[in-house]
């Protein structure tokens, strides 16, 4: 029996997150949601889409469960906060996860987590809440990749890494085993992390440059780059 679904969000993110819960999950999407400042329009892809402040109310949380469907927006802070709005209305949060993916039996997976397909994720691996794995990757076993975080096509995250909060990886980014990278950190397309990454450093380049939070380049990407 299918499961009834909310999306939040009416950009391109979310019409990927219907096209893939409609063609490879239980769920059933019934319509779209976002702030009422944020409507424009009465349908997005055929569905309804209703105002945030009246979805409780025309597709209850007793019945309907939600997926937050937003892209990297200064740094992952706005998908953040519309996810713990919506938990705060009171919808359980689907999470995706492609069939045409490897995973194994002890994966540990939070809630809104949209994980695309073609990845390889070993065992012993745990990936935390609200996380965004595009196509392709590969996760050592062990890994751990914290709450609300980014990542980009064929990125490699070798075993036993530690990946902190709200961080975003650029494509074919590579990080070597056992490493600890703190929260907010920014690791640019093609760099290779080879040593722990502070919280609000950037990791750019190849051979890379890992540029620590104190540092006025770095910030200014960071700032640039994500519209903080």
């Amino acid at each position: 029996m299918s499961k009834p679904l909310v999306i939040f969000g009416t950009a391109e993110i979310a019409s990927l997150a219907k096209f893939y819960f409609d063609h490879d999950s239980d769920y059933d999407v019934k319509a779209f949601t976002v702030d009422d400042d944020y409507v424009d329009g009465d349908t997005f892809e055929g569905l309804p889409v209703v105002p945030f402040s009246k979805v409780a109310e025309a597709y209850p949380p007793s019945d309907h469960e939600m997926h937050v469907a937003l892209s990297y927006m200064k740094l992952n802070q706005l998908r953040e906060a519309k996810y713990h709005q919506a938990k705060q209305a009171g919808y359980r949060l689907a999470s995706y996860v492609c069939s045409k993916s490897v995973t194994w039996p002890d994966l540990s997976i939070g809630d809104n987590c949209f994980i695309l397909e073609n990845q390889t994720i070993q065992p012993t691996v745990t990936i935390g809440n609200n996380v965004m794995l595009w196509s392709g990757n590969h996760l050592g076993h062990g890994c751990r990749i914290g709450d609300h975080t980014y990542v980009a096509s064929h990125v490699v995250f070798s075993g036993h890494s530690r990946i902190g909060e709200r961080c975003f990886f650029g494509v074919n980014a590579t990080i070597r085993d056992f490493l600890t990278i703190g929260d907010d950190c920014f690791i640019t397309m093609d760099a290779s992390v080879t040593r722990d990454m502070a919280s609000e450093s950037v990791a750019i380049g190849a051979p890379t440059t890992i540029l620590g939070p104190d540092d006025p380049k770095g910030q200014k990407i960071r700032k640039s780059y994500f519209k903080l």
